[in-house]
């Protein structure tokens, strides 16, 4: 696949129109690196001209903040500063709520400040500009419903540029009785991902999967790779692995069109 880092587009002379954050997920999870992978494949079939941090990407910080220390999240914070305002960068796209949030929200007070975009934004924006063509493909007619990131809809309202994505496949886009302002977390949020959960009498990802499952979906859509673990494991935990599928949303543009 071709994706250059910066280090090398800097060798070259040249400042790319966006850096691609890629976050821990999308870097090292094996089923969130399909998201990274599908993302990546839109950007090169729109001729974005992109690159990637690579080696000198580290985490944003966002679990150490939301876990309470602080501290960590400053010099994890400062570390990523410091590599981006020294390529100058002035875009930053990510398909991580998490990341988004953190970097445009959070970085600006520490000196960093960036136009930051949601893939699902840039996506739209790609549409909007005629670089992409969304046709329905093999999703064509299915049922999807859409579960909202926290950290994409609550914290940062953006709750249209999915659902228009999903929309322009030809699909039918099925609502849960909880959603956009309303939505409920998957359980992952606060760093809660890295942890098990306390003693309860039902996990949130499985409440929250039970939810998505009353809309009869085909596919229940994702923006975010930590959902996408949650909705995942609560598909495999309501047997339901067999009709449901969990996709996230570059992966359904990059696959209606097989690119």
């Amino acid at each position: 696949m071709n994706v250059p880092t910066m280090a090398e587009m800097m060798a070259q002379g040249k400042q790319p129109e966006v850096l691609f954050w890629v976050g821990c997920a999308g870097s090292f999870d094996d089923r969130a690196k399909k998201i990274t992978k599908a993302f990546v494949k839109i950007l090169n079939k729109a001729k974005v001209d992109f690159a990637v941090l690579g080696t000198e990407e580290s985490c944003t910080g966002d679990p150490a903040k939301r876990a309470g220390n602080e501290m960590l999240f400053q010099m994890q914070a400062m570390t990523n500063i410091e590599v981006l305002n020294g390529y100058e960068v002035k875009k930053i796209v990510t398909a991580c709520p998490h990341c988004f949030n953190t970097i445009k929200n959070e970085y600006p007070e520490l000196g960093g400040t960036y136009e930051v975009m949601h893939h699902t934004q840039f996506l739209k924006t790609l549409l909007a500009e005629g670089r992409i063509t969304i046709e329905g493909g093999k999703f064509k007619g299915k049922r999807i419903t859409f579960h909202d990131p926290c950290y994409l809809g609550r914290a940062n309202d953006v709750y249209e540029a999915p659902r228009e994505l999903i929309q322009k496949l030809d699909v039918e886009l099925v609502e849960m009785k909880r959603c956009k302002v309303n939505g409920l977390c998957c359980g992952a949020g606060g760093a809660q991902m890295f942890k098990e959960p306390e003693k309860g009498n039902k996990d949130i990802n499985v409440v929250r999967t039970e939810e998505a499952i009353e809309t009869k979906p085909n596919i229940i859509a994702t923006g975010c790779p930590f959902c996408n673990t949650m909705m995942t494991d609560g598909v495999k935990a309501t047997n339901n692995e067999a009709s449901v599928e969990v996709l996230d949303i570059a992966e359904l543009i990059a696959n209606a069109e097989d690119l």
